[in-house]
């Protein structure tokens, strides 16, 4: 999946000389956690987050008097405060790059630009929603992990189990499990209907086979 085909393209963006409590009213308003900053030529200057807004707030919010306070808040402007180091991917950016793109840079928000035109925006909420529909938590299914050794052949297997016996895998990812180097947790969800059965014909295929958390998965370890 691209970022191109879930980026959000209805983009709400504001001046670098708006006052920056209209900007606190606007994503209030509009219930988000970013505004796009462009210029009068329409270029991207900036980003402003929720988050930033409130670090403003709570910065100026010293022994000022209530008047100064006010009249210092009334003073600031949106590029006053936005990052102006932004960081940005092309539409053809996969899914799971922009995740890490925003993890190493622990931001929540990538414009998106494409021939040096601002086209979209994505968020890690973005990014969230891709993910767990992916993985297929959003439908009624029935989960269950298969600890495998990193070899050769041990995916055709487990399909080639299930497909046998007609039962659809929905969705499969695996990771790394850290403390035993080689083995891998795969992550399979079929049809709610046909868990049981999918979990005994691969425990009878010599696979071991979790359908609940163990906190020991010494007896669940793969065989050599």
């Amino acid at each position: 999946m691209y970022v191109g085909r879930v980026m959000r393209t209805e983009l709400i963006t504001v001046h670098p000389d708006m006052p920056l409590s209209k900007a606190k009213e606007l994503i209030a308003e509009k219930q988000i956690n970013h505004l796009l900053v462009v210029n009068d030529a329409g270029e991207l200057t900036g980003i402003l987050s929720d988050r930033d807004i409130k670090q403003s707030w709570a910065s100026s919010a010293t022994t000022l008097s209530v008047h100064e306070l006010n009249y210092l808040l009334s003073r600031l402007t949106v590029g006053m405060v936005m990052a102006k180091k932004i960081i940005t991917i092309p539409p053809n950016t996969t899914i799971e790059r922009a995740a890490l793109i925003m993890q190493q840079n622990r931001i929540n928000a990538l414009p998106v630009i494409d021939k040096g035109k601002l086209i979209g925006i994505i968020t890690t909420f973005d990014v969230m929603s891709v993910l767990l529909e992916a993985i297929g938590i959003d439908r009624e299914s029935f989960r269950f992990t298969v600890l495998v050794r990193d070899r050769i052949g041990f995916l055709d297997e487990i399909t080639k189990i299930l497909k046998d016996n007609e039962i659809n895998i929905r969705s499969i990812f695996s990771w790394p499990e850290k403390k035993y180097p080689g083995v891998y947790q795969l992550v399979l969800r079929v049809g709610a209907q046909n868990g049981e059965k999918a979990v005994k014909l691969l425990q009878d295929g010599g696979f071991k086979v979790l359908t609940d958390y163990a906190d020991d998965l010494t007896p669940y370890l793969p065989g050599e």
